[in-house]
């Protein structure tokens, strides 16, 4: 069957569960975007910048499993680098297709529009090559080779592919042989490494394992939860990786962040004998500064394409097959640890007192629902809310690795189009709001319903704890955020609500429970060097560790 070639990559792309498109159109792209807006199977959804769009096609991706994005050659393309490195950092698979210029016009090398002006068309290709895990430049002749190619790529890593489509080859049409099929044929001999794993549990009193965000990228939560029933050993979470573990399961402990952590847990796992890092990568901020008590190299990594323990590493073996043949492990643990203890519900006072940042999350904890996806700014918001208790049905989602400050509320824009019948929270600072507001303008126009709580605290507050409490490049321009809506022309469909006490705040959560078919906007005003209790200790660790 004859197609061109923009229609039979938008069939691949549908065939792994893509029905949404973000990005920004450009000359060097719009013809091929007329093949995703004549299918039935796909929309495209227009961002007000390719940053934006990047970010939105994140969040798309971490609920659906892939996300798509498309940009012009050059100055599109550059915008979207920050949130593609994120995607490839967080392991997010999302594909970044750049409708380029011509054929003719690159072999001619012209000075055309959004290049240097040198002539050269590779200058952009080789500064994805560090942040995509595949990379192709799209020809007629090998064009079913390298799109399913690079889209197996994104699924098999869970990381970001870079797709160079010069404007005429997307028009072109080849004959298609056979329809876009992934099959995932990884397979691994682990016998070896699982025998060694066996052995340390075997000789351990206290083991426990420490897990993380390649639990969410690879979706393998169901095969954790059957290794964890069947081992009975104990888990503590990352931050990074928040939602990787069931937070109501008998066997979970609670969020493991160095000397943050409650002193049982800490204790507990600082102590163990074996600990079993699965999917995990301790950073700086999840560890509060490297603060854990034990030795790192006695720790049995097992990440995807990176087991490690003592001398013995491979970097080959998919985390889906150890998980497969951890399960296998002939193994029970007896050892008591220490259980992890919800939140009392409604432990807080109401009344007309300034709203502090501890009983805003208190009251958080009792506004979430079961169902719900929280979204969490890189700032006091995620710093506040990865302490929360997690429902199993719950997804949490923030960047605190990469932790580029505006991600989230374009990543709300994905994750509330990626399932449109789930309540969406997001909890985001002023500071980052003011980088990617626009945003706000898609949401209204594609009728999402987002929950979006502000906190406004006049700046940039992680940064306050960091270094410069008073200085003046950690200020902002206050502005009226409650008239958002109106400027980005939603004023009827948006439900606006101002609060600065918890009184004030039960009545919104009140009036957003009445109203759930209707966005809603709070603007929640802090005081400025109020911040959740963790992000003081943090930003200390951090301001240590950059001398």
């Amino acid at each position: 069957m004859k197609k061109r070639i923009g229609q039979y990559l938008m069939d691949c792309i549908s065939a792994v569960g893509v029905d949404k498109v973000f990005g920004v159109p450009g000359d060097f792209n719009l013809t091929f975007l007329d093949d995703i807006i004549s299918r039935d199977d796909m929309e495209w959804i227009g961002n007000t910048n390719e940053l934006n769009a990047s970010y939105a096609a994140d969040g798309y991706a971490r609920i659906k499993g892939i996300g798509a994005m498309v940009t012009t050659f050059g100055v599109g393309e550059l915008s979207a680098v920050n949130g593609i490195a994120g995607a490839f950092a967080e392991r997010v698979p999302v594909i970044q297709i750049t409708g380029a210029p011509t054929r003719k016009v690159e072999s001619a090398g012209k000075y055309v529009h959004h290049s240097l002006g040198e002539g050269n068309f590779d200058d952009y290709r080789k500064m994805y090559e560090p942040i995509t895990t595949a990379q192709a430049y799209i020809t007629p002749e090998n064009a079913q080779i390298e799109i399913p190619r690079v889209i197996k790529a994104a699924i098999n890593e869970k990381r970001p592919v870079h797709m160079h489509l010069p404007i005429d080859v997307a028009a072109i049409e080849i004959e298609v042989t056979e329809a876009f099929q992934f099959d995932d044929n990884q397979f691994k001999d682990t016998e070896k490494y699982i025998n060694m794993v066996k052995e340390k549990l075997q000789s351990a009193d206290h083991p426990v394992i420490i897990v993380g965000h390649e639990i969410n990228s690879f979706n393998l939560h169901k095969k954790f939860v059957e290794f964890v029933e069947k081992t009975h050993i104990p888990v503590a979470q990352l931050s990074l990786g928040k939602g990787a573990f069931n937070e109501e399961h008998p066997y979970y402990m609670g969020v493991y962040d160095g000397i943050l952590a409650e002193e049982e847990i800490r204790n507990y796992v600082d102590q163990s004998d074996a600990i079993l890092n699965i999917g995990a990568k301790l950073t700086d901020s999840a560890t509060a500064g490297y603060s854990y008590q034990f030795d790192i190299d006695d720790v049995v990594m097992m990440n995807h394409h990176n087991f490690k323990m003592n001398e013995t590493e491979n970097e080959h073996i998919p985390l889906s097959e150890l998980l497969d043949a951890l399960i296998s492990i002939d193994y029970v643990n007896h050892s008591d640890f220490p259980k992890y203890q919800r939140p009392k519900s409604q432990d807080y006072e109401l009344n007309r007192d300034p709203l502090t940042q501890a009983t805003y999350f208190k009251m958080m904890q009792d506004f979430i629902k079961d169902d719900d996806v929280i979204i969490a700014e890189q700032g006091t918001s995620f710093f506040g809310a990865y302490d929360l208790a997690l429902y199993s049905t719950n997804k949490f989602i923030g960047q605190p690795l990469w932790g580029s400050i505006g991600y989230t509320l374009p990543s709300t824009l994905g994750t509330q189009m990626a399932d449109p019948n789930r309540r969406n929270v997001l909890l985001i600072g002023d500071g980052s709001l003011q980088l990617t507001v626009q945003e706000m303008s898609t949401m209204i126009r594609e009728k999402v319903k987002p929950v979006i709580f502000i906190i406004n605290n006049d700046g940039y507050t992680v940064e306050r704890k960091i270094h410069g409490e008073h200085a003046v490049y950690n200020d902002i321009k206050m502005w009226d955020y409650k008239l958002l809506p109106t400027v980005f022309g939603g004023a009827d469909e948006v439900s606006v609500h101002d609060v600065s006490t918890s009184e004030s705040l039960q009545q919104a959560f009140d009036q957003i429970n009445e109203q759930p078919h209707m966005m809603h906007l709070i603007e929640v005003k802090m005081g400025v060097h109020d911040a959740p209790i963790k992000l003081n200790a943090i930003g200390q660790a951090f301001a240590k560790q950059n001398g």
